[in-house]
């Protein structure tokens, strides 16, 4: 059984270890292998959102929810981050810079119970490409909202500083095209993220 609040404390534990993304990932692997168990204790999909789980200086937890058919632009993170499935699918297109400019250099499809670890240099685009929402957990070894980084244009591929508030807005677009709403009337992409205590969520 998917228990949130062991899953921070044991994400939170992994940190010591001696490369805590390794760790974070078995812990993601572990968490996904029963995807039923993950939805069971998040919910169901059923909106785009950015779901803060855990965020603190060293350590953000996201539910990250992308509905039918949406893409986000070409972005970094400058972070590691281990991502897993419990349900759809995601598809990645990944970058890399060259003195020409941001280049393709290949993929990564991922559905219910993969995961991926990504190094902090990686700079990816993803898609939903199903007609059903896509749930994943997504674990950051730092501060995800507070540390500056690049997106850049879907078409030109020029490179710009990092605009949080405009991926947010890409998914409550993505919401308003199917007339969904979330709870409160609101997606919640739209929440306002807040430094957490240990064992605290946004559920």
């Amino acid at each position: 059984m998917f228990e949130l609040e062991r899953f921070i404390a044991d994400c939170r534990a992994a940190l010591k270890e001696s490369v805590p993304q390794l760790a974070i990932k078995e812990l993601v692997d572990r968490a996904v292998s029963r995807p039923a168990d993950v939805e069971a204790a998040l919910g169901t999909p059923q909106w785009a959102e950015i779901g803060t789980l855990y965020r603190s200086p060293e350590l953000t937890i996201l539910n990250i929810i992308w509905a039918p058919g949406m893409y986000l632009y070409p972005h970094d993170h400058r972070m590691w981050a281990a991502i897993g499935l419990y349900g759809g699918r995601e598809d990645n297109v990944f970058y890399r810079r060259t003195p020409e400019g941001l280049k393709p250099s290949g993929g990564k499809n991922l559905e219910s119970a993969d995961t991926i670890l990504l190094g902090k240099d990686t700079i990816h685009a993803v898609t939903n490409p199903l007609r059903t929402f896509t749930g994943a957990l997504h674990v950051y070894g730092g501060d995800f909202f507070g540390v500056p980084r690049s997106e850049w244009d879907p078409e030109t591929l020029e490179e710009h500083p990092y605009d949080v508030e405009k991926a947010k807005r890409v998914f409550l677009e993505a919401n308003e095209r199917l007339g969904v709403q979330a709870e409160g009337g609101r997606p919640s992409a739209l929440r306002k993220s807040s430094p957490r205590k240990p064992g605290k969520s946004d559920r």
